[in-house]
């Protein structure tokens, strides 16, 4: 038997980052993922996907995705079970992540706080040309790999 979800879908708020117990990061959020049926009026509809992650793919989520950010989830499906207030008996579906990849460039995600460790400090030097250094190299076509 097989329980695989491949998702992709834009987050319809901001994830929401808990710590268990023992420690443990679980971070929450909603993937909306666009149906390619149409309502009555012919506007597209979407479905809107509760997942769960855990541990450092938690806390990477938490901090670097946001609502709206496009991403793609792999994981499992999953129904819980549990007693309302009033005393009924409820179940709900969910994605447990194992994997979420953010496909968007991290400058296209706005309002998401970036800091400055992943930019590469350069000399203040004054560039260097280097195409006044090349020199016409002749390969055959056959070793050439494409």
């Amino acid at each position: 038997m097989l329980n695989r979800v491949v998702l992709v879908g834009r987050l319809t708020r901001d994830p929401e980052l808990r710590k268990t117990n023992s420690g443990n990061s679980v971070a929450s959020f909603t993937v909306a993922v666009d149906n390619w049926q149409k309502d009555a009026e012919g506007n597209r509809t979407a479905s809107f996907i509760p997942c769960t992650v855990f541990n450092q793919s938690a806390e990477n989520v938490s901090k670097y995705a946001r609502k709206g950010s496009l991403v793609g989830v792999d994981g499992r499906l999953t129904q819980r079970t549990f007693t309302r207030k009033d005393g009924t008996k409820g179940s709900t579906f969910e994605i447990i992540c194992d994997s979420v990849q953010f496909l968007e460039p991290k400058s296209s995600q706005t309002g998401v706080n970036s800091d400055n460790n992943d930019t590469l400090n350069l000399s203040q030097e004054s560039p260097v040309d280097d195409s006044k250094n090349l020199e016409s190299i002749d390969f055959p076509d056959e070793d050439l790999p494409f």
